[in-house]
């Protein structure tokens, strides 16, 4: 198991962080990408291997609840130009 793996408490039911990364919260997401890239350049050997093989996941994750976000508040901004239906422009 990896420096950065985290263990369930039931018996069989292990879950790497890399598969609770869907589950975190948008600032724990970007505080582990944070540390992760930390570590992976100043970490000791076992550390920088484990940081690494987080990496591209992080970021992906981080990216795609960016875009998430950014296409929310297009939406809201959209909504709240729009003319009522009946008023005129």
């Amino acid at each position: 198991m990896g420096v950065l793996d985290v263990t369930r408490e039931a018996p069989g039911a292990a879950m790497t962080l890399l598969e609770r990364i869907p589950t975190l919260s948008d600032e724990e997401v970007t505080n582990l990408l944070a540390n992760a890239r930390r570590l992976a350049d100043d970490g000791d050997e076992k550390r920088r291997e484990a940081a690494t093989g987080l990496l591209p996941a992080l970021q992906a994750e981080a990216d795609a609840r960016l875009g998430a976000r950014t296409e929310l508040a297009k939406a809201r901004r959209a909504a709240a130009h729009k003319t009522p239906a009946g008023v005129a422009a």
